[in-house]
């Protein structure tokens, strides 16, 4: 096939470069259509379901609302986790599925239960599923501000009834949260002394207020020979018309209800709140939907955001952007076209230092954007996104594109001046065929290998597998494309540009005849040496594994994503006012860092959030600007800051946090999870676990989740004092729920605006004395609570979580990042194994190094099948196992390098390195088959006898493709080697030193070692070889008498 293709390709040259002209228009085209985003989609399909309780306390909200639900979502196909928070009135429930599994089948699912589930659940209770969003999805974070004239109520009504909608109609925005100001409601405070001297029973309040403020319709009236539609007017958004209301007619006489009522604006019941700079605020959250191009919809919503803040006025700004999630994405993906920039030029200049020739340099660097191009055109049909993996994929093999193109242009240059020299007894398109021909072999084997030591990649399950699975495939395409360019496009430009050369009498430049006559002399010396030479490449492979355990080891490397997010937790049980002041306090110490360039602060929850946060917790969001001090340092600077605060803290970064929230379902790289069933016993057991955990060194950011004792009131019904005053128990707390917890009696609309109408009792009647002293109304009169109930202050739970049936409370921590992540796992795990639990409670550890662990096993499993793979080729395509062995060889070569690169650059040992090294094999073999496969054919075609002539010619002949190959590959690493801390090269780095090292060994090694193996025991396999082709060819001859029997084929 590959014969016909390059014979086809030589036979229709105009129509080869006519569409490889429209392969780089439409490349070009596609590839600034294609969706930019900062990494590939890392969405594991999760379900949020929300169930709001107004009121009631965790273990309600646990009994009644989670416990139910989770019992229905444990039995579905598919699900790997269900994890649930009941907090004070809240239950979210996150229900996660499989990796691949479609997240619109499992809603489907979800929804199906949830149904059966309503008559289970509490009458006022409605689980709704969250929106369908991006782990990624929080793509901006805006605050408002506004001069002090203007209150936060109107701030946060902007917010929910101009801004919220306005950003919901983008497509793609699949969530708009706010958090902050106050939520207006129209507020009724029942007097109950009032209500009681005036006859007035609570029922008849509510009765009067079900309807107030509504239009109703009248339907059509005919008259004066038209149609009237008739409306009748209710609605009215005036205070005095709310009090005006007639709740009761006592003695002919109406009673009003701002008579037994005080009636007013307030602000809803909040459990969030925000800040900005040290002062409070509204901010605006918004998230995206997967799939979704962040560049393009993150400037839709700051358009959006800026046309708003000049129709807005009265010095309100509500375009103050604090987290950008695209500042992280250009940054990285400029970085890396840089990169690929960068490496294209060294690439070329490498080139050209070898062949000295324009022509033979353009023809071999054509190859990069014909590949590159075509790459994005399969990108474009494949669905995959421009993202930093993709992009690195592309920088890695930016060196190798060209090596096709370049074992090809220099075989056809050099059989062309062999041609013109021997007085051009063969055509041009003979020699071009044939040159090409010739090393097509080798150049396919390779290309095959490459392809097989990436299976490995494909195979990675969670987080890794989504993260470098699009690597590989960018690679894998970009290797194709490259195959594809040298048996097509290079020989048609071989043939136009070389011929005419006038060059192409003279030899090798100087560079090549100083490399040549340095190599012979090695050569020669390595012939007269050779168990010195295998003994040294012994030991150093034997040492390089040894160090290689050593290495110290980490799941990713951490991002440089310029920006932080530091999570400050209180004591729960603090109040939402007293946790809001003291974090503008934070803020204000956070702006005296220099680096600082804004900060933003949430406090407990949103109204629409999926995350439980109690208003003890707040995420600060950090925006830095570039400086000279490291990350590490201005990290220490602000934990000396916040050190005089009552907090503990945990400062990370965006994008990291979402990946340590999705991998073990706490943001936090280690987490120790304890089960069992007692409150009590989970705290105790945790707290032992922290102080064995802070004696491990290289532990940060160590605490206990905080699922505390907060204070309760608890008013406790008396059955045998109800009783006797006539009343259920059931009446009692439902009274209770009504004056103390209130309730939404009405809803007034005005235009797009919507405002409730709460009853409910003012915060001077809800205190301990208060809510004691609160009349009742009985069959025998009213009287106080404390007649009917015990009311008395104690303690519970501020939230209680469960996981996967259980109850569980979390140890948290971080590495220092300088401490092998490896070691700081064992030692946790082993004070965990020398601690007794009592019966019924077990532990769990999770988080990043559990992903890290996973892959290494994968890998380590998976490289050593893909390995016998190789060698299986190789062994069909060499008919010997010492020639498969020979070029497989080069592997544990290029070990060496990689294990000496990584410990002098001090890079742990990763799953990103061990991606360099998987990279580093194909690129091994490569030269291994370029080097035997020409041994063959100067013993097959041209009949040279075995010995040291024909080894020293095959090795001389083969040295300037194989260095300008490896050098082409490992130079073109460089850029990728600079600035490892730089937006987007940080997971690339490893990479590229890994293959980098191990490149320089590989190469060198392979250069002497090769040739050194296959001059003491080749020379049986090569005569079994040829003695078995050449009777092939005779058996061919015998058959088809009389016919032109082809040529041997080139190996």
């Amino acid at each position: 096939m590959f014969n016909f293709l390059v014979t086809q390709s030589l036979r229709n040259r105009l129509l080869v470069i006519a569409f490889a002209a429209v392969l780089i228009l439409f490349g070009g085209f596609t590839a600034t259509k294609l969706p930019v985003d900062v990494f590939p989609d890392l969405n594991k399909p999760t379900v949020t379901i929300m169930s709001e309780s107004e009121g009631l306390a965790p273990p309600e909200v646990e009994q009644l609302v989670s416990f139910p639900i989770e019992t229905q979502m444990n039995g579905l196909p598919g699900v790997t986790r269900v994890r649930s928070v009941s907090g004070v009135g809240l239950s979210i429930i996150y229900v996660e599925f499989d990796w691949g599994t479609d997240i619109y089948r499992n809603r489907q699912q979800i929804a199906e239960r949830l149904s059966l589930l309503r008559d289970q659940l509490p009458a006022n209770v409605t689980p709704q599923m969250g929106p369908i969003n991006s782990i990624m999805g929080q793509i901006v974070l805006a605050a408002m501000t506004a001069p002090d004239n203007v209150s936060p109520m109107e701030l946060r009504e902007i917010a929910d009834f101009v801004i919220r909608p306005r950003l919901l109609t983008i497509p793609g925005v699949a969530q708009v949260i706010p958090i902050g100001g106050e939520v207006r409601q129209y507020r009724i405070a029942p007097n109950p002394s009032a209500m009681r001297a005036l006859g007035v029973t609570q029922a008849q309040v509510e009765t009067a207020l079900a309807s107030f403020g509504a239009n109703t319709g009248g339907g059509f009236s005919d008259q004066y020979s038209r149609e009237f539609l008739i409306r009748n007017i209710g609605k009215t958004m005036r205070l005095e018309d709310l009090g005006s209301i007639t709740v009761a007619t006592v003695g002919n006489r109406p009673v009003y209800l701002r008579q037994v009522a005080e009636v007013g604006f307030g602000a809803r019941l909040k459990r969030g709140d925000a800040g900005y700079m040290g002062k409070s605020s509204v901010i605006i959250s918004v998230e995206k939907q997967p799939n979704v191009d962040t560049i393009t919809l993150t400037r839709q919503v700051e358009a959006a955001l800026a046309d708003i803040s000049q129709t807005l006025g009265r010095g309100i700004k509500v375009d103050n952007i604090m987290f950008r999630q695209a500042n992280f994405i250009e940054t990285s993906i400029k970085n890396v076209q840089t990169v690929l920039m960068e490496a294209i030029v060294v690439v070329a200049i490498i080139l050209f230092a070898f062949l000295l020739n324009v022509r033979t340099t353009v023809i071999s660097l054509t190859a990069i954007p014909v590949s590159i191009l075509g790459t994005a055109v399969v990108f474009w049909w494949m669905g995959l996104s421009i993202n930093t993996m993709t992009l690195g994929g592309l920088a890695i093999a930016i060196g190798e594109l060209v090596d096709d193109a370049v074992v090809d242009v220099e075989n056809i240059f050099r059989r062309l001046r062999e041609n013109r020299e021997a007085g051009n007894p063969r055509s041009v398109f003979d020699v071009v065929v044939g040159a090409s021909q010739e090393v097509r072999s080798g150049i396919v084997y390779a290309t095959m290998i490459i392809i097989l030591v990436f299976v490995p990649l494909f195979a990675l399950t969670g987080i890794e597998g989504r993260l470098f699975a699009p690597l590989g495939k960018a690679y894998i395409i970009s290797i194709l494309m490259s195959l594809i360019v040298s048996i097509t496009l290079t020989p048609v430009m071989a043939y136009y540009l070389l011929p005419s050369l006038k060059r192409l009498d003279e030899h090798e430049g100087w560079l090549v005849r100083k490399l040549k006559a340095g190599n012979r002399v090695l050569l020669g010396w390595s012939f007269r040496n050779p168990k010195t030479l295998m003994a040294g490449a012994l030991a150093g492979v034997i040492t390089a594994g040894t160090v290689a355990t050593q290495l110290p080891r980490s799941f990713l490397p951490p991002f440089n994503e310029g920006s932080f997010t530091i999570s400050l937790l209180f004591n729960p049980g603090i109040s939402l006012a007293e946790s809001h002041r003291i974090g503008l306090i934070a803020e204000r110490l956070i702006m005296q860092i220099p680096e600082v360039r804004q900060v933003g602060r949430r406090t407990g929850r949103a109204e629409l959030d999926e995350h439980a946060e109690g208003v003890h917790a707040s995420e600060v969001d950090v925006d830095l600007k570039t400086s000279a001090r490291s990350k590490e340092e201005i990290v220490q600077d602000i934990r000396t800051k916040l050190a005089v605060l009552p907090v503990s803290t945990n400062i990370g970064q965006p994008i990291s946090h979402r990946l340590d929230h999705m991998l073990s379902g706490v943001r936090a790289q280690i987490a120790l999870k304890i089960y069992g069933e007692d409150l009590d016993t989970l705290r105790r057991i945790a707290a032992e676990f922290r102080d064995k955990m802070a004696a491990v060194p290289g532990v940060v950011d160590l605490q206990i989740e905080k699922q505390v004792r907060i204070p309760q009131l608890d008013i406790t019904v008396d059955y045998e004092r109800a009783a006797l005053f006539g009343l259920q128990p059931a009446a009692i707390t439902e009274a209770l729920e009504r004056l103390s917890n209130g309730r939404v009696v009405s809803r007034l609309v005005d235009g797009n605006k919507r405002f409730d109408v709460v009853m409910r009792l003012p915060d001077s009647l809800r205190t301990t004395q208060a809510l004691g002293d609160m009349l009742i109304e009985t069959p025998l009169g009213w009287v106080p609570v404390r007649q009917l109930a015990d009311v008395q202050e104690t303690d519970g739970p501020n939230q209680i979580l469960r996981e996967n049936g259980k109850r569980r409370i979390v140890v948290l921590a971080n590495s220092d990042g300088k401490t092998d992540m490896a070691q700081i796992v064992a030692d946790v795990r082993k004070s965990v194994a020398a601690s007794q639990l009592p019966q019924g409670y077990f532990t769990s550890f999770e988080g990043t190094f559990q992903a890290q662990e996973e892959a290494t096993r994968t890998i380590g499993i998976l490289s050593a099948i893909s390995l016998a793979m190789v060698f299986a080729i190789l062994y069909s395509r060499y008919r010997s196992t010492l020639f498969a062995l020979l070029i497989m060889g080069s592997v544990p070569l290029a070990l060496i390098g990689s294990v000496a690169a990584l410990w002098w650059s001090g890079q742990p040992l990763s799953v990103a390195s061990m991606i360099g090294f998987i990279t580093l094999t194909g690129i091994a073999a490569r030269n291994g088959i370029l080097k035997v496969s020409h041994y063959i054919n100067l013993a097959l075609h041209e009949g040279m006898p075995f010995g040291p002539d024909l080894v020293m010619r095959g090795s001389l002949e083969r040295l300037t493709p194989v260095l300008m190959t490896a050098l082409s590959a490992g130079v073109a690493l460089v850029p990728l080697m600079i600035d490892a801390g730089a937006p987007g090269k940080e997971i690339l780095h490893p990479v590229a030193i890994t293959i980098f090292g191990g490149l320089v060994s590989a190469t060198l090694l392979d250069t002497f070692l090769t040739p050194v193996l296959f001059l003491r025991y080749g020379e049986k396999p090569l005569k079994r070889l040829i003695d078995g082709v050449r009777a092939e060819q005779m058996a061919k001859a015998e058959k088809a008498p009389g016919q032109s029997i082809q040529p041997i084929e080139a190996f």
